[in-house]
């Protein structure tokens, strides 16, 4: 529930006029939370969330003793550690990460920049894991963040393989490069999407203090239903396009293959290498 929303069915100080269930007021003390809000005082997490201090008081001991919230010695609020816990289970977060990590090292050990993993999460990518080397270059996305699905090499990756219905919501939208934000016509992101879908491989550059290079492939499941992608960020000064590519394909049919997916047990050459 955004911001917006809750402001527009909740009156500030009063019930709400159709008794919202207390699981959705405790979403969204959470929800208060972000990266750049990781610490909150109680009366912040009630302006944030649009619910009376008493009430916030009320819900937010209850997320304590739970261990959803912690609570530091200034009295401030932060995600606890019991979440982390729960989001271990989610079958595309954790037991994806444990299947990829082996992979992602060794794509690491090539690149010794920014090695990544994520999900699809409707028409929004999620970083699950990042691995990256010392001398690294500086990144945009935390993990656990959402990334655009049309302007990121593994958002790429992953719309170019998402249904044919996400993918025509999507581009029914205006859609826009970053970081200078020039309109990306409907029909150009097609012809990328269909230029992913033959080469099983996203590279997308991206210009801010230098440019850097995203070379991501789709990983497969059981279904053969494209489930995350693998992709690496690096400077374009030390990017080898052949060479990235070929590596990041090897490791998605790696995973693909750990996941059991039919098409990884194909040889590279008919995935197109």
């Amino acid at each position: 529930m955004s911001e917006t929303t809750t402001a527009s069915t909740r009156r500030r100080g009063k019930r709400p006029p159709q008794g919202e269930p207390v699981i959705d007021r405790a979403l969204s003390l959470l929800e208060a939370f972000n990266s750049t809000r990781r610490h909150l005082t109680l009366r912040e997490l009630s302006r944030l969330s649009n619910i009376p201090v008493s009430t916030t008081l009320r819900l937010a001991n209850r997320l304590l003793e739970w261990g959803a919230l912690e609570r530091d010695e200034a009295g401030r609020y932060s995600i606890g550690l019991r979440l982390l816990e729960v989001a271990s289970l989610a079958p595309r977060g954790h037991g994806l990460r444990q299947t990829a990590l082996p992979f992602m090292s060794d794509l690491g050990a090539v690149t010794r920049q920014h090695v990544q993993l994520a999900v699809r999460d409707g028409l929004e990518a999620t970083l699950v894991e990042r691995l990256s080397a010392h001398r690294a270059v500086q990144v945009r996305y935390r993990v656990g963040g959402k990334m655009p699905l049309h302007a990121t090499g593994m958002g790429l990756a992953l719309l170019a393989f998402a249904p044919a219905e996400v993918q025509d919501e999507l581009l029914a939208r205006p859609l826009y490069s970053e970081p200078d934000k020039r309109l990306i016509p409907a029909s150009a992101m097609r012809r990328t999407l269909a230029e992913v879908r033959r080469e099983q491989v996203a590279i997308f550059r991206r210009t801010e203090l230098e440019t850097l290079v995203a070379v991501a492939a789709p990983i497969f499941d059981e279904r053969d239903e494209a489930v995350a992608a693998i992709g690496v960020l690096l400077p374009e000064r030390e990017a080898q396009p052949r060479r990235l590519t070929y590596a990041a394909r090897i490791a998605a049919q790696g995973i693909s293959r750990a996941l059991g997916a039919p098409s990884a047990a194909l040889p590279p050459t008919a995935l197109g290498t």
